[in-house]
């Protein structure tokens, strides 16, 4: 069943350490397939790109989906794609989640192997968007990002769904609300996006519909924009998140 209108979370979360198992779904993950309207057992897509496939990581979501009671469709490149139509696939899914990792490399592969305009084609058509980190960053205009190295640097060729950028992890790596806020204000970033561990933001179309949490505490979203144009003041403005069940 398609979401109502195109429909991104955007999150620096979804995972906890589950009963059984290493790895569980946490409330974030759930969300995006609640936002989807699935019935019965919703079908999730599952992209890798940007640790680039590895299968143990894998089978420690395949396992954490089926302690979930959904069924997970996989969708690699490595070492070749493992979909004859990935497009066709993705169009099958109730909802995508994308895993962190490198979005530079996600971005140069997901471009080369056409999943940029099959992601695109696949949220026009309801399919709830969604994933961590560089599975954040990479529904936007950019953000920022360690794939060129431990020295945090801003990455631009988002596929630009949203027109916005994104700061994920913003509560729990220091350097990251820092060179937020020097790159908006230099203008490298325009109207940027954040959230701490464990907050998603809900995208109707391009529109911010509202934050939301998987943890208790202080946790939250932040708006951050350069008033007055260049050499103007940045400003950031939090946004509580709505607690998830």
């Amino acid at each position: 069943m398609p979401a109502d209108s195109p429909t991104v979370l955007a999150t620096s979360g979804g995972y906890r350490r589950g009963d059984r198992t290493p790895l569980a779904f946490d409330a974030l993950v759930r969300h995006a397939l609640d936002l989807s309207g699935a019935t019965g057992r919703p079908r999730l897509a599952y992209l890798g790109t940007a640790h680039g496939d590895q299968t143990h990581r894998l089978a420690l979501v395949q396992e954490a989906a089926r302690e979930t009671g959904v069924d997970l469709v996989p969708v690699t490149l490595f070492t070749m794609p493992n979909h004859a139509d990935p497009a066709a696939a993705l169009l099958s899914v109730d909802a995508v989640w994308v895993d962190g990792g490198s979005v530079a490399n996600l971005l140069a592969l997901w471009r080369l192997h056409g999943l940029d305009d099959a992601l695109r084609e696949a949220w026009q058509a309801g399919v709830v968007l969604a994933g961590v980190s560089a599975g954040s960053i990479c529904w936007f205009t950019g953000g920022t990002t360690d794939s060129f190295g431990p020295e945090l640097r801003p990455v631009t060729n988002g596929l630009g769904l949203l027109p916005y950028a994104n700061g994920v992890h913003y509560d729990t790596e220091e350097r990251r609300r820092p060179l937020v806020h020097r790159l908006v204000g230099e203008g490298v970033l325009g109207e940027t996006h954040c959230t701490d561990d464990g907050v998603g933001l809900v995208y109707s179309g391009t529109t911010l519909v509202e934050a939301v949490t998987e943890r208790d505490g202080p946790a939250a979203a932040y708006r951050v924009v350069r008033e007055g144009g260049e050499g103007g003041t940045v400003i950031e403005e939090r946004i509580e998140p709505r607690r998830l069940p």
